[in-house]
Order: structure tokens, then C-alpha cells, then sequence
């Protein structure tokens, strides 16, 4: 059976792009600046895109379109007769795992999305939006019946195939999500008292950066928000074409990735400021804090539906390329079609997330690691365990498995001081970072 691959380099570019821009870039790129301080947070974060980010995502690419395989069957083929496909199968269950949770979340979106939609959420609940949000969570079945539905759209979109779903797809989500989020920033920008949340997230206070632990969030963000040791970048190099050229690409899906996460930002911080809300209100921010805010604005009611719109938006273009990880793998492997796979993969995701959506009621007293309930407990397997080694895995086949003049001609780069500073990075600078993450989330060192 021949492989599919993409119609454009632009459908490539916008997808990547959809894989980065998601819940990272929205929903956790918020919180963590506004825990980290804001401006030198931003300015970290950019420096390790630039620096470190943009040269794994031309790593993990390169491997994809160099195999045109899965991101177990990319390791057997470039690495053959060696144990280094098992490295693979961190992408694989770091998928299950994270599009478990994640699909929890993006239902908990549609359920606001809709009630933005009949007006209930214009004014607030009787007991308040974090009084709504906890009775919703809890509940035995109605979040579920939300994550159902965000899972079937998910599906759809996987099972219509590399061209006629997910580029199609992503090529009227992306544009869509930008133009939404550019319009909620102007309106944002026009609220009285905007411009202490522009200083927030632009003037650095220099002493935050005596502080180690920032370092650490700038970095990790940089790696979690373009979607980096998954696989999925490298799922979706295997369906590129050997004549299109990777720096350029990789460096603008880069760059599109970090827009969209500012943007986000100066869509939420002004009218956090303007309002007298705490930055560092943490991951309640866009379902209890904003929900508030967007009541006390002229025409609030309707920007929260459109947020939450753009939030959908932004979830589903990430989780189309999260499910398409394992689907690519066990059509490869077992020969199945790609309606049959993607139906059963996103089955499992689903009953997972059943798992999840339990934990904030029958199961609350369900912490399988240490005091965390059970989405909390996935996400720390997946973010801090699965993906770092899987970007590991990635950087040393390519730094160090590879000749360099293999990994060079992989990535369409030359060997002129560019290729140099990529490779250096890739074979040194790049490990050294992902197992000091590493180390740091499971609690060896402490920086």
C-alpha cells in the first residue's frame, strides 16, 4: 500500500502548526508565564524555541521523512538490527496517555462553548463559575458524554485520511484560529487598564532571572508546546516529500507556534490586569477566572463563546495529530485500515479518559502517584518521563548514531557554520537540556 503524504508543503507547515498550537499555547502557556512572572519568562521561552526547539523540530522531522515510517517503525528502519526501536514506543504510549486527558479538557471547552451558545454562561451561575465548573467536573456522566464528542470530531478528521482530513482540516483551523485570536486581542487591548497586563508580559523584572526554576519552565514549555518527543512531528515528516526543504519550514512552524502563544497572552493578560485578577491563578484561569471576567466586559457573552470556540479550534487541530501517532504505527504494523485503526485507537483514548473524568468525581480518591488524582498523575507520566526520553532518543540517533554528514543531508542543511551550530546543539546541547528537565520534573535534582 502506497504512503500518503501531503498535498502541500503548506498543508505539512499548517499541520505541524496545529500540532503545536493546542491547549500548551492557550490554556498552559498562560498559567505558567503568570506563575514565572511574566516578561522574563516570555523572554526565555522565545531564546529556547530559537535555540533549542526549532533544531529538534528539524531533528524529529528529518527522521520522519528520512524513513517515511512511524515513529517505531523510522527507529527500525534507520537503525536496523538495534534494540533503538523500543525508543518509539514512548511516542506511542505518551499518546494514549496524553490524548486521554487532553480530550477531557477539550470537552470540557465544547461544554462551555455551548453554554455560551444558550446564554447560560452570560451571567453567572447561581453558584459561580468555579461553583459551576466543580459541579461539572464531578459529575458522573456529563463531562464524559463531552470528551465522547470531542473524540468522534477527533476521529472523523484522523480516519478521512493525511490529505483529505487532517490537511484539510487544519488548512481552515489554523487561519480561522489566527484571525479569532488576533480579533480577541485588539478587544482586549481596547479594556481600561490593558496596558499593565502588556507590561506584565513584555517588561521583564531582570531580578527573576537569579531564579533557576524559570529556566526551567521557559524550557520546558518551549519543548511541550511544539509538540516535541511525541512523535508526531515525525509522523507527519513521513508523509513529506523528499523535495521539500526542512530548515525553512521547520523555522516558520516554529515561529507560528511561538505567535500564537504570545498572542494568547496578550488576549488573556490585559483583561486579567484590567480586572484586579492574580496572573498566577494557575490552570483555573481560562475555566473559572476568564469565564468571570468575560462577564464584567461590554459584549461578554459573545467573546467567551468565541474564545472558547478558538479553544475547541486549537485542541482539535493537536489532537488529530496526537491520535494519528499510534494509528500510522499499528496500520503499519498489522496491516489494518486506517477507518479500522483510528476507530479503535481513539476508543482506547476514549475509555481512558472515562478514567480521567472519573477522578474529579466517583474516583477523586484515586491517586496513583503519590497526592495526584488521575489526570494529574497521566500528564506527569507522559510530560515529564515519556516525552523526554522520546525527544532524547530522537536527538541521539540523529547526533550520535548518525555520520554527520548523514544527519546533514537528512535535514537538507550544509556543512557551513548554520549546520555546525545545528549539529552541535542536536549531539550536545540539546541531551544535556532534556535530562536536566528530566531529572528536575521526577525530583533527582532541584533547580
Amino acid at each position: 500500500m502506497a504512503r500518503e503524504q501531503w498535498g502541500t508543503k503548506l498543508g505539512f507547515m499548517l499541520a505541524a502548526m496545529g500540532s503545536a498550537v493546542g491547549l500548551g499555547n492557550i490554556w498552559r502557556f498562560s498559567f505558567v508565564a503568570g506563575n514565572n512572572g511574566g516578561g522574563a519568562f516570555l523572554i526565555l521561552y522565545l531564546l529556547f524555541v530559537l535555540l533549542i526547539g526549532v533544531p529538534l523540530l528539524l531533528t524529529e522531522v528529518s527522521i520522519g521523512r528520512k524513513a517515511a515510517s512511524d515513529v517505531v517503525g523510522s527507529f527500525q528502519k534507520l537503525a536496523p538490527k538495534t534494540p533503538w526501536y523500543l525508543t518509539g514506543f514512548f511516542g506511542i504510549a505518551s499518546a494514549f496517555l496524553i490524548l486521554g486527558f487532553y480530550a477531557v479538557v477539550a470537552g470540557w471547552a465544547i461544554f462551555y462553548f455551548w453554554n455560551y451558545i444558550n446564554g447560560s454562561f452570560f451571567t453567572s451561575p447561581e453558584v459561580g463559575y468555579e461553583g459551576a465548573f466543580g459541579q461539572f467536573i464531578s459529575h458522573s456522566w456529563h463531562p464524559i458524554a463531552w470528551t465522547a464528542l470531542f473524540m468522534i470530531l477527533t476521529i472523523v478528521i484522523v480516519l478521512s485520511g493525511v490529505k483529505k482530513g487532517i490537511e484539510a482540516a487544519n488548512k481552515i483551523f489554523m487561519p480561522l484560529l489566527a484571525i479569532i485570536l488576533i480579533g480577541l486581542a485588539v478587544f482586549s487591548l481596547s479594556l481600561d487598564g490593558a496596558s499593565e497586563g502588556l507590561k506584565f508580559l513584555f517588561q521583564p523584572d531582570w531580578t527573576a532571572f537569579s531564579n533557576p526554576s524559570i529556566y526551567i519552565a521557559a524550557l520546558g514549555q518551549a519543548f511541550f508546546s511544539l509538540s516535541l518527543g511525541m512523535g508526531a512531528m515525525l509522523t507527519y515528516g513521513s508523509y513529506l516529500k523528499k523535495e521539500n526543504k526542512l530548515p525553512s519550514a521547520t523555522l516558520g512552524i516554529g515561529i507560528m507556534d511561538t505567535f500564537f502563544a504570545i498572542i494568547s497572552g496578550v488576549v488573556i493578560f490585559p483583561a486579567v490586569f484590567a480586572f484586579g485578577i492574580d496572573p498566577s491563578s494557575g490552570p483555573p484561569l481560562v475555566f473559572i477566572t476568564l469565564p468571570s471576567i468575560f462577564e464584567q466586559m461590554p459584549f461578554g457573552g459573545i467573546i467567551g463563546l468565541v474564545f472558547f470556540f478558538a479553544l475547541i479550534l486549537a485542541s482539535l487541530s493537536s489532537s488529530v495529530s496526537i491520535l494519528e501517532v499510534p494509528t500510522a504505527y499499528f496500520m503499519r504494523a498489522f496491516g489494518w485500515t486506517r477507518f479500522a485503526t483510528s476507530v479503535l485507537v481513539g476508543s482506547i483514548m476514549f475509555v481512558l479518559g472515562i478514567g480521567v473524568s472519573l477522578g474529579f468525581g466517583l474516583w477523586s480518591g484515586v491517586t496513583p502517584i503519590g497526592d495526584l488524582n488521575i489526570l494529574d498523575s497521566m500528564d506527569y507520566i507522559a510530560s515529564n518521563i515519556l516525552l523526554p526520553l522520546g525527544g532524547l532518543s530522537m536527538a541521539l540517533l540523529v547526533g550520535w548514531y548518525f555520520k554527520k554528514s548523514e544527519a546533514l543531508e537528512a535535514t537538507d542543511m550544509k556543512n557551513g557554520l548554520l549546520g555546525n551550530v545545528w549539529f552541535i546543539i542536536v549531539k550536545f546541547i540539546a541531551p544535556v537540556m532534556i535530562i536536566l528537565i528530566f531529572l528536575n520534573q521526577i525530583g533527582v535534582i532541584s533547580l
